[in-house]
Parts: structure tokens; sequence; C-alpha cells
């Protein structure tokens, strides 16, 4: 009697159970058929997100997201659905990387839609830059202040760099533009000037017969040192500006701070009639202008990794944390007036 009781009981639990387990999964299922009649790409509110999908879910130890793509779901489709969304953010130090700006805000989805200039301005600075720094220091047996290469400053280092600028320019990165397009400007002059059809040392030679003495003519090489002077003040501004940036960033404008105005001590030493002090100070000149090389090229590289979302990056020294920008601080002076 006792046995019959307790087993008609334990009967009747389990079937109590089998009826909870099967209304919680028919209630967990319709639940997730309503979720994705009612999928909201944009940002979800109380509204749109049903109670399963606003409750954390983890799987593999990392908690589901309303954004979530499945594998079935088609391309087109995952693309306008990031799109639409907007939820994609980029941090200060990858900002500035990619960049090579101070981020900044800026209406459009100019930067989502169109590629970064950033490294074509980059690579046309480098490849025009390397070269004339192994000239200048004479590796090899080269010389001739570069005129082997002037080929490259037209068309890789003033059109790409020039080329990049603008482009920069339409992606509102203010920084970017004004160094790559006065950079381009630069290696127009220095091919110009280096073309003996412009005539720029040809006009200092004793003989109008003979162009290349203007080379040698100290009148050329006083001149064309102004020049060079106030590319190392452009550099030194930029340097400045620089600090709100990375350490790699920096490095290249000291190097080219320095590689300006001791090129341009050489050109006047040259001037003056002192050779060999000339000398010593074109081959430091390219040394420092290599060393900038070599921290432009590594910028380039992890620029070129991040493009292509590489499993590693490199660093490149952030320091934009270092100093406060104006803005915030005004935020600050508004919020505590005391």
């Amino acid at each position: 009697m006792s046995t019959f009781y307790l087993c008609s009981k334990n009967h009747s639990i389990v079937g109590q159970m089998d009826t909870y387990l099967a209304f919680h999964r028919d209630n967990r299922h319709r639940k997730t058929e309503d979720h994705e009649k009612n999928f909201n790409p944009s940002f979800p509110s109380r509204h749109n997100v049903s109670e399963e999908s606003a409750r954390p879910n983890y799987v593999n130890n990392s908690p589901t997201s309303p954004y979530h793509l499945g594998r079935d779901v088609p391309s087109d489709e995952a693309i306008n659905k990031i799109r639409t969304a907007n939820s994609v953010t980029i941090s200060p130090e990858l900002f500035e990387k990619i960049y090579l700006n101070p981020q900044n805000a800026v209406k459009g989805e100019l930067r989502n839609t169109f590629a970064n200039p950033t490294p074509l301005a980059l690579l046309g600075f480098l490849l025009s830059l390397s070269p004339l720094s192994c000239e200048l220091m004479g590796w090899r047996g080269a010389g001739g202040d570069g005129i082997a290469t002037v080929g490259a400053y037209y068309f890789i280092g003033g059109f790409l760099m020039s080329l990049g600028g603008i482009l920069e320019f339409f992606l509102g990165n203010t920084f970017s533009f004004v160094v790559f397009c006065s950079f381009g400007g630069f290696w127009f002059t220095l091919g110009s000037t280096l073309t003996p059809s412009f005539n720029a040392y040809g006009a200092y030679a004793a003989d109008p017969n003979q162009p290349a003495q203007g080379l040698t003519s100290p009148g050329f090489h006083a001149s064309f040192g102004f020049f060079l002077l106030f590319m190392g003040l452009l550099s030194l501004i930029y340097l400045i500006c620089a600090l709100r940036t990375n350490l790699v960033f920096v490095a290249i404008f000291l190097g080219l701070l320095l590689t300006f105005v001791i090129l341009t001590g050489a050109y006047w030493h040259t001037a003056l009639g002192h050779t060999e002090m000339a000398e010593r100070l074109q081959v430091a000149a390219g040394a420092f202008g290599f060393l900038a090389t070599l921290a432009g090229w590594w910028i380039f590289f992890a620029q070129m990794l991040a493009s292509v979302d590489f499993p590693f990056q490199i660093p490149v020294g952030d320091i934009s944390h270092l100093i406060t920008p104006f803005s915030e601080r005004v935020k600050q002076k508004e919020r505590y007036p005391a």
C-alpha cells in the first residue's frame, strides 16, 4: 500500500517536472523567434530587445551581443547592419597610429567609406629620403648632392605626398594634411632645383655655357642654405605638435630637424670654402635623415599591419595622454570655475 502510494507520488512529481520543462522550452523558443523578428540593427532600447536577448548569455566565456551576426547571414546584409549600427569605435592611440593625426570629430562617414591615404603619403616620403640620406653619407661611393634620384623627388616624394595630403584634407585630418602637402612641396622644390632646365644653379655659373659650375659656386650654396634653414624651422613646429601623437612621429621630426639644420651648416661652410667641415656636416645630416627614415619605416609597417587586421600589432609609443588637450582644459574650467 505504501509502496504503491510512493510510486504514484513519484510518477506525479516526474510528470509535473516534464510539464514545467516543456513549458519553459516552448517559452524560450517563442522568445527567440520574437527577438529575431524584431531585430533592430540600431542601438537597442527596452522596446525592441526581448528579455532573453537582454540577459547575458555566456558562451565560450564571452557574452553575446545584439549585434552578433551568424554564419548564415549574407555578407552584404552583414556589412549593412554593421554600418547601420555605427558601433565600431577606435581608440585614440590606434587613430594616431593610422592617421598620424590627433583624433578629432568629423561629420560624415568618409573615413569608413574611403581608404586611408596616410601610408601612401608616408611611403612617398620614405622612398625619397631613404636614398637621399645614403647619398649624403656617401655610401658605396654615392654623391652628387642627390641628383641621381631627382626623378624620385618628383614622382614619388612630391606626387605621392601631395596626393596623400589632399586626401587627408577631405578626411578632416588637418595636421597630416599640412605635413604631407608641405613636404610634397619640398620634394618638388628640391627636384626642380636640381633639374638643369630650371636653371636654378646655372644662374650662378661663371660660364653660361657650363651651368654645372653653379653647383660649386659660393652664391648658390649660401642662398640654398636659407631654404634648408626654414625647412628646419618648419620641422621644429611639427616636432612640438607631434608631442600630442606618438614617440615614432616625434623621432621622425626630430631627425628631420637635425638633418635640415646640419645640412644648412654644410651648405654655408661650402660657401665659405671650408670643404672638409662641409663634408663632415653633410655625412652627419645624412645620418640623422637615415634615422628619421628608420622611424618612418617602423610606423609605415605598423600602419600596414593594422590595415589588414594582422594577428599582432607593433607599438608606436603613444604619448597623447601626457599633454592635456586644450578642449579638455576648457571643459574642466567650465565644470569647476573655482
